[in-house]
């Protein structure tokens, strides 16, 4: 009997070509593939919540997986195995059983992004944020999300031929906040387009400064054109930091 798991990983993407198997490169899911085959004598096949570019970090990040052993979950000495086998930034949090038809990426209510942007230069926070020393208007920014969430398609914050069913999506939430020296930009929907969040930060950033300003905003998402929309912001500042799926899809 095949029992079916969601497995929840935090990672460091400097290093990594973002979760997806990739040729020729070196992903998030490559490694604890190889890792779940190795401790499990199974060969482990992990299907992720959806993808990250290179570069990208995750707090919190799920993927679903079938085993014929039906008690990963209850043995707490496998988290612990696995995290020796693991490379020191990629960690396993927690293994839940799940039900059978539950899927990580479809099953998803929705998921959270954060990015960092600082604005003094801080050789801890190299790889986890953008360093941004100009002036800029934060409640500007914030007028842009209010902007933001009154629409669903976002054609022109989406990688171009990135061949997405649909370029529709449901923003719950989106707002910048200020935490010490940084600047945090948080948003949650119900799916993300590939390099979405990179591009709307980059975008709203030219609001922020100035160079664009609230109309200018909206008629760049009018235009669902990635042409006419803002340079992608880094990459090495974007965190997956939350994933919300139904309750009743675990198995107590």
């Amino acid at each position: 009997m095949i029992t079916r798991y969601f497995i929840f990983i935090s990672f460091k993407g400097t290093y990594y070509h973002g979760w997806q198997i990739q040729p020729h490169s070196i992903t998030v899911q490559d490694i604890i593939d190889s890792s779940l085959s190795t401790i499990t004598g199974e060969k482990i096949v992990t299907t992720g919540a959806g993808r990250t570019d290179s570069g990208v970090h995750a707090k919190l990040f799920c993927a679903h997986f079938d085993s014929i052993r039906p008690d990963l979950a209850a043995k707490k000495e496998f988290i612990g195995r696995l995290n020796r086998y693991l490379p020191e930034d990629i960690a396993v949090t927690d293994i839940r059983k799940v039900d059978g038809d539950a899927n990580a990426r479809f099953s998803a209510l929705s998921r959270t992004y954060r990015y960092y942007i600082t604005r003094v230069k801080d050789p801890f926070m190299t790889d986890y944020s953008w360093l941004l020393q100009v002036n800029i208007d934060m409640n500007a920014m914030n007028d842009a999300c209010s902007v933001l969430m009154k629409h669903n398609d976002f054609s022109s914050f989406s990688r171009l031929h990135s061949n997405a069913r649909t370029n529709l999506c449901r923003v719950f939430d989106a707002r910048w906040e200020t935490e010490g020296n940084m600047l945090v930009f948080t948003i949650k929907a119900d799916r993300f387009l590939r390099n979405m969040v990179r591009a709307v930060v980059g975008t709203m950033i030219l609001t922020g400064t100035g160079k664009l300003d609230l109309d200018d905003f909206e008629e760049i998402i009018m235009a669902k054109d990635r042409c006419k929309a803002g340079k992608s912001a880094p990459a090495r500042g974007l965190f997956l930091s939350g994933i919300e799926y139904p309750a009743g899809i675990f198995v107590q």
